[in-house]
């Protein structure tokens, strides 16, 4: 049911004010009552699961009335699995170092000051995300360690689902002494609250998008609080004239079919002219056993049977088993056409050769770059973070996975004993 504008916007800053009341609180919460409180809500995640999946069940249904896809239902789904792995994630962050305090830096300056930089919460984070219920208990998890409160804000589809682990995640840091409103979740489908949630510069910090680019180009747009984000997953992996090819067939198959519809998935696959004919000979059919649509340029289509490739296909992120294919002449050309075509996510390069690998390494403008490896490894879990919230293709003020460190922000302790400025 839809709220009225008025107590829509009344409701929205009412969570702001208490988010931003909580995190002065937060800040001084110790490690100690973090981890105890992750570690209980793990707990109750697993005993809740059959509460959870009845509620899941319900977005399920309206999933599945609304014609939602296959990919897309099961990215929704709570599965036993699913909620163990929830519930086992709570309990990584929590043996994870709290980044609270940590002394990034210091100095002892000539006059006797001195000048420490330490790590500190951002405040208040808001999370909007949509599809997969396990954001929720991820996003608040590591906001919870870093000391930040947290709004969040899931999509439509799995409302049911995130205010279930929502009041499971709740209910479990109050019990272990977490202040009130540390984690706070916007109870209604309404689309005008993420309109409303984008006004509130005076209590949230930072927003973080999970979701398509029509949602992250709506936050883009809308926001007056800074977004950190990535708007598109163009992931590349360029197979080099020194490449170990049967490494190289492993390496892009994984990266475009093992999960299709992620943002770390190959889009684009670059082979050097050099290893043209014997390397797509080798992994044409591969590609199309596993139900991959191949569209090339008219070099590879020569060679391989394909669609042509159109200009807006190197731009594109088809999040589906579709690949496009190019012919390139050098690394110089792999470089260039990666740092045009791409999204700054994840490139990778499959090569024997040291040179190559380091100037990729140099010269790719990427988020996250690899040699000889899947680029669907861009994943905070997977690079020993416990989790995260969201990879950041920004300069400003992390890029990669956003994990504890990210949801930090820098400060400043000078301790003196009577120096003053002349």
């Amino acid at each position: 049911m839809a709220v009225a504008p008025s107590a829509l916007r009344d409701e929205i800053e009412l969570i702001g004010r208490q988010a931003r009341a909580a995190s002065h609180r937060l800040r001084s919460l110790s490690s100690a009552v973090k981890n105890a409180a992750l570690v209980e809500i793990a707990k109750r995640l697993r005993a809740a699961k059959a509460e959870l999946q009845a509620a899941n069940a319900k977005d399920l249904e309206g999933g599945r009335a609304k014609g939602l896809s296959k990919p897309m239902l099961e990215r929704l789904e709570l599965s036993d699995r699913r909620i163990d792995d929830m519930a086992g994630g709570l309990e990584t962050v929590a043996a994870l170092p709290d980044p609270v305090g940590e002394v990034v830096s210091q100095v002892v300056r000539p006059n006797g000051l001195r000048i420490a930089q330490i790590r500190q919460p951002l405040g208040v984070i808001g999370i909007i995300y949509e599809s997969r219920p396990n954001v929720t208990a991820d996003a608040a998890a590591l906001c919870l360690k870093s000391g930040n409160a947290c709004v969040l804000r899931g999509g439509s589809e799995a409302l049911h689902s995130n205010i279930a682990i929502a009041n499971t995640f709740i209910e479990g840091a109050a019990a272990a002494g977490v202040p009130d409103h540390a984690v706070q979740i916007i109870r209604t489908a309404d689309r005008d609250a993420v309109g409303e949630m984008l006004k509130l510069d005076r209590y949230i910090d930072v927003i973080v998008p999970r979701g398509g680019k029509p949602l992250i180009e709506r936050i883009y747009s809308e926001s007056r609080i800074p977004v950190v984000a990535h708007l598109d997953g163009v992931c590349h992996t360029y197979v080099h004239a020194e490449a170990e090819l049967e490494m190289a067939k492993t390496i892009c198959l994984n990266a475009k079919l093992q999960r299709p519809s992620v943002c770390n998935a190959m889009e684009t696959m670059l082979v050097d002219a050099a290893v043209a004919k014997p390397f797509l000979d080798m992994i044409a059919p591969a590609f199309r056993e596993g139900g991959c649509e191949l569209r090339g340029c008219p070099r590879t289509c020569a060679l391989i049977e394909c669609n042509p490739a159109t200009e807006e296909d190197w731009y594109t992120e088809y999040n589906d088993k579709i690949l496009s294919i190019k012919i390139v002449d050098s690394l110089d050309d792999a470089i260039a056409h990666i740092n045009h075509y791409g999204s700054h996510h994840s490139d990778a390069i499959v090569t024997d050769s040291y040179s190559a690998s380091e100037r990729f390494l140099d010269e790719i403008d990427s988020a996250t770059v690899y040699v000889n490896a899947s680029t669907y490894f861009t994943d905070g879990f997977q690079f020993g973070l416990g989790a995260e919230i969201g990879i950041s293709t920004s300069k400003l003020h992390c890029r990669g996975p956003m994990a504890l460190k990210e949801l930090t922000s820098l400060k400043y302790i000078i301790r003196g004993n009577g120096q003053i400025r002349t």
